[in-house]
């Protein structure tokens, strides 16, 4: 007993935690996003700011490939990495960051378009990692409404007993045969997919050498392709809900729920 908690808090101190914010100016939904001014402050700077509350990082930085962006982050005094323009995914931009800055044993991929990020899911993610077999982990959330249930823009996640993902779905998952989908949710513990993603620096270099998958392809999900190459996702429960801007419309929701503004 007394080795398994000497062990867990000596790999707590010995690990590094890079949060890595990838942000790109030309959203095809919201062009400038991370510029937005939210209450005073740039969209981009909220998200540092709360991710940088999380007790587990050693540091946080910006991964961009404009200069506005870079501007903005430097000029309230954070950290940020100019990264290629060519990078389909904040996944590989994250791989770039890793390569121009070593000395990490962990990347956090944290969405820049979250300015209400609760640090506690960062500090949870990367509790993960306190069992040294993990090597990717994310987080989901238990689902109470059907609204979220069979909403396919929300991606849904299968676990194992161990707590592993087995599958990723824009459809609702698993199916439950012959019960009336009014009653899933008295049924069965349904789980949505977090998107904020942790990986050991050699599994995240590694991930980027994967082509393309046809699951992936299918479901237009990037972790499909981790899956089907065989790799293992741990997650973890978070009772955090998470509120991202991917349009104007969601800005004003933004408002109203954090400034009460209508």
């Amino acid at each position: 007993m007394f080795y398994r908690l000497f062990n867990k808090v000596n790999l707590q101190n010995i690990m590094k935690f890079l949060g890595i914010i990838p942000a790109r100016y030309a959203s095809s939904r919201f062009p400038g996003k991370p510029l937005i001014v939210i209450e005073g402050k740039t969209m981009i700077q909220r998200v540092y700011e709360q991710v940088s509350k999380s007790s587990r990082l050693a540091a946080v930085v910006v991964a961009t490939d404009d200069p506005r962006i870079e501007q903005e982050v430097l000029s309230f005094g954070g950290k940020v990495v100019m990264t290629s323009e060519h990078h389909q995914s904040g996944t590989d931009r994250c791989a770039e960051v890793i390569a121009q800055l070593p000395g990490y044993d962990i990347a956090i991929n944290i969405q820049g378009d979250e300015p209400f990020i609760a640090p506690e899911q960062i500090d949870l993610l990367a509790s993960c990692f306190d069992n040294p077999q993990t090597t990717i982990a994310t987080l989901v959330k238990e689902i109470k409404e059907n609204e979220e249930l069979f909403n396919t823009n929300i991606p849904k996640v299968v676990r194992n007993h161990a707590g592993e993902a087995i599958y990723f779905s824009r459809q609702t998952i698993p199916f439950l045969r012959g019960i009336p989908q009014e009653q899933w949710l008295q049924k069965h513990q349904f789980y949505k997919h977090i998107g904020i993603y942790a990986y050991q620096v050699e599994t995240l270099k590694a991930l980027t050498q994967l082509p393309v998958s046809t699951l992936e392809e299918a479901e237009a999900l990037e972790q499909l392709r981790w899956v089907e190459n065989g790799h293992t996702i741990q997650t973890a429960v978070t009772v955090h809900e998470t509120v991202a801007v991917d349009t104007p419309a969601d800005l004003t929701k933004i408002l109203a729920l954090f400034f009460n503004k209508k």
